[in-house]
Parts: structure tokens; C-alpha cells; sequence
């Protein structure tokens, strides 16, 4: 009997020791990129392109020009998806080679949209859910004729969770295309949550892309992914002060804004009215702040009363119209100087990701 409880009392601390080194790991792992971080813009790939690039620098004022926006799931997220953190099954892809075929046919799709501009979340460099896979390598392959710049949005600690097939480490970030001139690029810090919380939400940040116009002023071209697993619910409001400050600030200087992506509110207030699906437990994706809006500014919710169509899924169960829960938390910001001529979401039932793009049609004044 003594016998049995020393084994058991030495198994108990050996659990205990792997769990505090676990810890420690985590925290001594983790951080946070600098703010105000500089990046430098790559040429688009494609001799043929350079040559147009270089006729087409400046961006046309009064013409229509389209932006595309899309957060492409990591690869992960077929139609037959369900992701853990969501209530679902799964915590990685299906396969390495699912996820490769994923991502190459969400590039075709951007190409044959033949956007001006491309902005894209959660494109995994080197990630455990996706094996490995360096996804923003696979879609400049298909976009070879826009000019890019990437940045990394987090680079989190290796998950042990689920035991089996954990969700391991991630590093994933933002990637902007554009058919114009890229100058420069920023990445700047979003606040996040203290203590063990920002292991779960993982570092947050948004990327500014200055594109020169034929006014002589600058397109600014913001690409963004807010948090999405916080608990604190300042912490959105927070994030959205500091892109409005910058913002305002390039308004200020007579520039045209333009911010596209994946706020993570619900930009019509309330979806579950108008796509007839509730959640159990309400709505994770709180209404937007539109009363927080700066008045030069403008929230473009991709919507046709006609025929509307989410841009996002809840990821507790594969794919289905009838059961699944679904919102638009994708769209835009622009500035007053900027006309938004259409907006839409392009209706792909989520085969490739639990998001569908949402695209801009807008020009500038």
C-alpha cells in the first residue's frame, strides 16, 4: 500500500513539474513586436507587372477601383471545419495537403477578382494547424502582378491543447496586395488583454500601406483583424481608438483612407435578425460602435436587402445555412473623401474558409 502511494505521489509531482515548466515556457515565450514598426514593401513578382507598375504608380483620382477583403481561415476552414475554440471538433487542418489545395484556390479566387487591392488575415507562415505551410508564399504565386507587403500579427507559444492533434504554435499574419506603388508600411500595435488572456487572443495589430495618388496626396490603405477571444470588452473599443486616431490624422494631412478586413462586431447590428439564425447564448460578436465613429468617417457593411449573404460563420459545426449561426464582421471604413460605390459579399458558402470576401467598389474624390 506504501509502495502505491509513493508512485502515486511521484507521478502527481512529475505532473506538476511538467505543468509549472509548461507555464513558465508559455510566458518566457511569449512577445510583442515593437510598435510603429517599419516594413518594406515587395515589388510584384512578375516582370510583365513591374513594367505596368512602373506606367501606373499613382493611384486615379474618380475612378473605380476595388479592394477585396478576406480573412482566409488559415486554410483550415472547408465547409466540413469545425474549430475547437468555437465549440467545434477540430484543431488543426484536415491534412497538409488540404490545406495547401485550400489556400492555392483561395489565390485563383483573388485573381480572378482582379482587385486593385487585396487585403488578407490570418495567412499562416509557419504553423503547427497548418503544417508548416508558408501561405503568403502560395498566394503571391498567384498574384504575381501586385506589389505586397506582410506583416506578423502574432507568434504564440505551442498550445498543448487538445491532447491529441494540439492546436501547437502559430505564427500568422496580414497580408495587403496592390496593383499601384507601395511606398511604405507600418504595423502598429492594438492593445490586448493582460495575464493569461493574451494567450488565448494572441498580439493584435493592424497594418498602414501609403499608395501615392494622382492628387499627390497618398492612398492609405489599412489592413486590419481585431480581437476576437478577449474577455474584457473594452478591449475592442480600445483598439478602435487607436486606428481612429490614426486615421484621423492622415485625413488631417489630406490623405484618402481606406481600412478593410475582419473588425470581429457585428457590422449590422444584429445578424441573427436579418439571416434568421440564432446563437445559444447570444451573439459573441457584439454589435459594432458606430456611435464611436469619428464623423469623417463612414462604416461600409457589405449588404443587399435583396439577397444578403454573411461574411462569417460560427465554426461549431461543418457548414450548413439552416443551423449555422452567421453575421458580417468583415467590411470597411473610409473617409469622406472617399465614394463607396458598391459594396458586396461574395457569396462562396463558405467553401474555403468560415469567412466569405467582401469587396469595395470605391473611388476617390
Amino acid at each position: 500500500m506504501r509502495k502505491a502511494l509513493k508512485w502515486i505521489l511521484a507521478a502527481l509531482a512529475l505532473l506538476i513539474l511538467i505543468v509549472a515548466a509548461y507555464v513558465v515556457y508559455v510566458f518566457t515565450a511569449y512577445y510583442r513586436l515593437e510598435d510603429h514598426l517599419a516594413l518594406t514593401p515587395e515589388p510584384a513578382a512578375s516582370a510583365q507587372s513591374t513594367q505596368a507598375a512602373q506606367t501606373a504608380q499613382s493611384v486615379p483620382l474618380g475612378e473605380n477601383l476595388t479592394v477585396t477583403a478576406w480573412n482566409i481561415g488559415f486554410g483550415a476552414y472547408t465547409d466540413q471545419f469545425s474549430f475547437f475554440m468555437d465549440g467545434g471538433e477540430y484543431s488543426r487542418g484536415f491534412s497538409e495537403e488540404i490545406v495547401k489545395e485550400t489556400v492555392e484556390s483561395m489565390g485563383a479566387q483573388l485573381a480572378n477578382f482582379r482587385s486593385d487591392f487585396n487585403l488578407v488575415q490570418e495567412v499562416d507562415v509557419d504553423s503547427t494547424r497548418s503544417y508548416h505551410i508558408d501561405e503568403k508564399a502560395l498566394l503571391l504565386e498567384s498574384l504575381p502582378t501586385q506589389n505586397a507587403v506582410f506583416t506578423q500579427n502574432y507568434d504564440s507559444p505551442y498550445l498543448f491543447w487538445p491532447l491529441i492533434k494540439s492546436h501547437g504554435k502559430s505564427k500568422s499574419g496580414l497580408l495587403t496586395l496592390s496593383d499601384y506603388e507601395i511606398t511604405s508600411a507600418e504595423r502598429r500595435s492594438l492593445p490586448i488583454q493582460d495575464g493569461f488572456a493574451k494567450f488565448i487572443d494572441l498580439d493584435r495589430c493592424y497594418l498602414s500601406s501609403r499608395i501615392p495618388t494622382a492628387s499627390g496626396k497618398e492612398l492609405v490603405l489599412y489592413n486590419v483583424h481585431l480581437s476576437a477571444y478577449s474577455t474584457d470588452p473594452t478591449i475592442a473599443d480600445q483598439q478602435l481608438a487607436v486606428l481612429y486616431e490614426d486615421m484621423i490624422a492622415e485625413y488631417a494631412a489630406g490623405n484618402y483612407v481606406v481600412c478593410g478586413g475582419d473588425f470581429n462586431k457585428d457590422l449590422l447590428g444584429d445578424s441573427s435578425e436579418i439571416f434568421g439564425v440564432s446563437m445559444e447564448g447570444g451573439n459573441w460578436a457584439k454589435s459594432f460602435p458606430f456611435e464611436n465613429v469619428p464623423d469623417v468617417f463612414s462604416v461600409i457593411a457589405p449588404y443587399n436587402p435583396e439577397n444578403p449573404v454573411p461574411s462569417s460563420r460560427n465554426a461549431d459545426a461543418p457548414w450548413d445555412s439552416e443551423t449555422n449561426f452567421q453575421l458580417t464582421i468583415d467590411g470597411f471604413l473610409i473617409s469622406d473623401n472617399v465614394e463607396c460605390v458598391q459594396a458586396d459579399t461574395v457569396d462562396l458558402q463558405f467553401a474555403y474558409s468560415d469567412h466569405n470576401p467582401v469587396q469595395l467598389t470605391f473611388l476617390l474624390k
